[in-house]
């Protein structure tokens, strides 16, 4: 099960830099690509707005 990010996404790109799988991109605000993503929440635990969430 992939994360989602949810609408407190600032776009600051912390976990872009820290997803092991580049499942992250940046347009604007973060987006999960659910098929490359590993559920590993690298990315939940460096979010500093608390956007990125277990699906």
């Amino acid at each position: 099960m992939a994360h989602k990010v949810t609408d407190e996404c600032v776009g600051c790109g912390a976990c872009v830099d820290t997803c092991p799988v580049g499942a992250i991109t940046l347009d604007g605000t973060a987006k999960v690509d659910p098929d490359a993503c590993v559920d590993c929440g690298a990315c939940e635990g460096v979010c500093p707005t608390g956007a990125i969430q277990a699906e």
